[in-house]
C-alpha cells in the first residue's frame, strides 16, 4: 500500500485546497463529481426523453413499433415534427371517439371501435388507429345507438368539452370533423420536443 506523504495536519492540508483553488472548483463545475459525472448529465437528459416517449405512448395506447412509425411519418411531413406526430395521434379514431366525448377512457373508446360500433363516411370501420380527415362523418351503427355505452354517452354528454376541432350532434351522437387540430387545441401534457430530439439519436 502507498502511504500518504502529504501534510500531516488538517490545517496543512486545508491551506494546500486552498492554494489551488480549494472546494470553489467543485462548485463551479456544472456536473457531478467523479469520474462519471460528465455523463451523467447525458443520462438524465435521455431519461426525460424516454418518459416522455412512454407517457405518450400510454396517453395514446400505442405499442412501440407503431409509435415510431408515426414519427418517421412525422418527420417526412412539412412543418414541426413534434406538433405533426401529435397530430398524427389525435387523429385516431379511437382517440376521436374519446374526444367527442362517447367514451370515458381512450381505452373504451377503443374497445367501441373494435366491436365495429362506428361508421366513417358510411363505412363500417373496426380500426382503432384509423386515421380520420377533414370534413369526415363518424356516426354510430343504427343498431347500436340503444345499446348502453352510448345511452350513457347521450347522458353526461356536455360533462366534457369537446374540443374545437370536432362537433358532435347529441341526439344522434354523429361526430364530425372540421379539420384536424392544430398543438393549440390539444390539451395532452406532453413536451413533443423531447420525443424528437430521442429519436433522432438513432
Amino acid at each position: 500500500m502507498a502511504r500518504y506523504t502529504g501534510p500531516i495536519t488538517k490545517k496543512s492540508r486545508r491551506l494546500k485546497t486552498d492554494l489551488v483553488g480549494g472546494d470553489k472548483n467543485f462548485e463551479n463545475r456544472p456536473f457531478p463529481p467523479g469520474q462519471h459525472g460528465r455523463g451523467r448529465i447525458q443520462e438524465k437528459e435521455y431519461l426525460h426523453q424516454l418518459q416522455e416517449k412512454q407517457k405518450a405512448r400510454f396517453t395514446y395506447g400505442v405499442m412501440e413499433k407503431q409509435f415510431r412509425g408515426y414519427y418517421e411519418e412525422a418527420v417526412r411531413r412539412q412543418g414541426k415534427t413534434g406538433e405533426n406526430l401529435l397530430q398524427i395521434l389525435e387523429s385516431r379514431l379511437d382517440n376521436v371517439v374519446y374526444r367527442a366525448g362517447l367514451a370515458r377512457t381512450r381505452r373504451a373508446a377503443r374497445q367501441l371501435v373494435t366491436h365495429g360500433h362506428f361508421h366513417v363516411n358510411g363505412q363500417r370501420v373496426d380500426v382503432p388507429s384509423y386515421r380520420v380527415s377533414q370534413y369526415d362523418i363518424i356516426d354510430v351503427r343504427p343498431k347500436s345507438r340503444e345499446t348502453f355505452p352510448f345511452e350513457l354517452a347521450r347522458q353526461t354528454f356536455g360533462d366534457r368539452p369537446v374540443p374545437a376541432w370536432l362537433k358532435v350532434v347529441p341526439g344522434t351522437l354523429q361526430i364530425l370533423v372540421h379539420q384536424l387540430p392544430v398543438r393549440e387545441q390539444i390539451d395532452t401534457v406532453l413536451t413533443e420536443q423531447l420525443i424528437v430530439e430521442l429519436y433522432s439519436k438513432n
